[in-house]
């Protein structure tokens, strides 16, 4: 356990101790949903909101939280790592959120954390998976996620063993996030004989990408693997088939929206396309109820949604557990407690990371939809 969250929980044990137990009193368990709500990445920001929603709606309808409503508030970080510190610190601040669901760029979880560690505020992220969010000895950080070193062991074994390519180019969108995975892709493709015939860097928000499919075109690739999201993805993927290169394009959890179709200008451009990403919780028994609910409301819980409503179980099963909102303990029974969520049972180690990560492969198909693959 973080030292600065301890010590953050105990003067906060004391103090309200000391003011009497009359003040323990709230109308709401204030919870944060931080995340790109607005910009390039904003999908995933509704996948969030959308999911934590009716999480609460559900939990509250069976109670609440030892008595108490849980009350909802939206925090966009636009994928941004200072907007990210801003919205963070309003939180806290302002907001007296008891945890927060959050945040999805790794560039912008890494900082806010700091701010939520420092404050005592338990947090989990639904989405962000570099390693070094869970690296940092920070006691109230948790991930319902997998981490970049688990998926790019799967995306480079399937690239060897599968696809049996000789020759890899590995693109990236040089974010904490993008970079991050790519090279852990990197890293298990060079484990297993394999050294990427080009490495390079896009930037994010560009959308001519032309230059660089030249120049993968030369380096000769059978596949092309990308770090990034789908603002770049969809660009990249159609500009390589309309110069007529037909190399496998392979990518991780962070095109995991239909918008990735939308961004590429249409199905015909991404089928075949594979990625990473856990296995399909909607095709899990233990959320069939919440899935069913979502679909009758017109709403498929693509991608992270359902990541999401569960985050909201964990941290009002650890709040629940503790008889507290009081982050370091939340934190402790977090990490000595499995919780029941729409995704199955979820556990989790010292670190905040769950104890079983189940990344897979998926192929988008020509309807634009994507598939786990059997």
């Amino acid at each position: 356990m973080s030292q600065k969250i301890f010590r953050k929980g105990f003067l906060a044990l004391a103090v309200t101790t000391a003011i009497g137990a009359s003040s323990l009193a709230q109308a709401d368990v204030v919870i944060g949903v931080a995340g790109p709500h607005t910009g390039a990445n904003a999908t995933f920001g509704e996948q969030y909101w959308r999911g934590a929603t009716q999480a609460a709606e559900d939990i509250n309808a069976a109670g609440g939280i030892n008595g108490e409503k849980i009350k909802l508030v939206k925090a966009d970080d636009a994928c941004e790592p200072k907007q990210a510190v801003s919205v963070a610190n309003r939180l806290v601040d302002q907001d007296k959120v008891a945890g927060v669901v959050g945040h999805f760029c790794s560039s912008s979880t890494m900082p806010a954390s700091e701010v939520y560690d420092e404050a005592g505020v338990i947090s989990i992220t639904p989405g962000s998976t570099n390693p070094k969010i869970t690296e940092r000895g920070y006691g109230g950080m948790f991930r319902m996620c997998g981490r970049d070193d688990q998926q790019g062991i799967v995306a480079g074994n399937y690239i060897a063993d599968t696809l049996k390519a000789k020759k890899v180019a590995v693109i990236h969108d040089k974010d904490t996030y993008g970079q991050g995975l790519a090279d852990a892709t990197k890293a298990q493709l060079a484990k297993k004989g394999i050294e990427a015939v080009l490495y390079e860097g896009l930037t994010r928000g560009e959308k001519d990408f032309n230059a660089l499919v030249t120049k993968i075109r030369a380096a000769g690739a059978e596949v092309v693997y990308f770090g990034g999201c789908h603002p770049e993805a969809g660009p990249l993927v159609r500009q390589m088939r309309e110069q007529g290169l037909n190399a496998k394009f392979v990518s991780g959890d962070c095109v995991v929206t239909d918008e990735f179709v939308t961004t590429a200008g249409g199905a015909q451009y991404t089928k075949g396309v594979l990625m990473t990403f856990g296995a399909d919780p909607r095709l899990i028994a233990d959320g069939k109820a919440v899935i069913d609910k979502f679909r009758a409301a017109g709403y498929e819980p693509e991608g992270y949604t359902l990541y999401s409503y569960a985050s909201v179980q964990a941290l009002a099963a650890a709040f629940k557990g503790a008889g507290s909102t009081e982050g370091a303990k939340a934190s402790e029974w977090l990490k000595s407690h499995p919780v029941d969520t729409v995704m199955g049972k979820k556990e989790w180690d010292p670190k905040g990371d769950l104890k079983v990560s189940d990344y897979v492969m998926y192929e988008w198909d020509d309807a634009g939809k994507y598939h786990q693959m059997k």
